[in-house]
């Protein structure tokens, strides 16, 4: 949680804490830290959500172009064939007959 304060580290803040401020307001400024550390913890989880949400937001949109790129590809397609079946069958039509390659 601190990293790399350990245990005789944080003895030694809280003797200098204890001596800077006294007995009687050390309990009044470990709620403070203790409040504000919260707050800071729900502020990081709530940026945090909401870069994922982004990301997450961004990668659906990248997989709706590639979703509607295939689908004009497949119309593109589609629509070669229905004008090869046209074309052959226009070609029937007129006495041609069908090409063979």
């Amino acid at each position: 949680m601190f990293g790399s304060i350990g245990p005789a580290e944080l003895i030694l803040i809280f003797v200098i804490a204890l001596l800077v401020f006294g007995p009687k307001k050390l309990p009044e400024i470990g709620r403070s830290v203790g409040k504000a550390l919260r707050e800071f913890k729900k502020t990081s989880d709530e940026i945090k959500g909401r870069i994922e949400e982004e990301i997450e937001a961004s990668e659906l949109k990248d997989i709706g172009k590639d979703i509607r790129s295939g689908v004009n590809e497949l119309q593109s397609g589609v629509r070669g064939i229905q004008d090869n079946i046209k074309k052959e069958l226009t070609e029937d039509e007129s006495g041609e007959g069908p090409k063979i390659a």
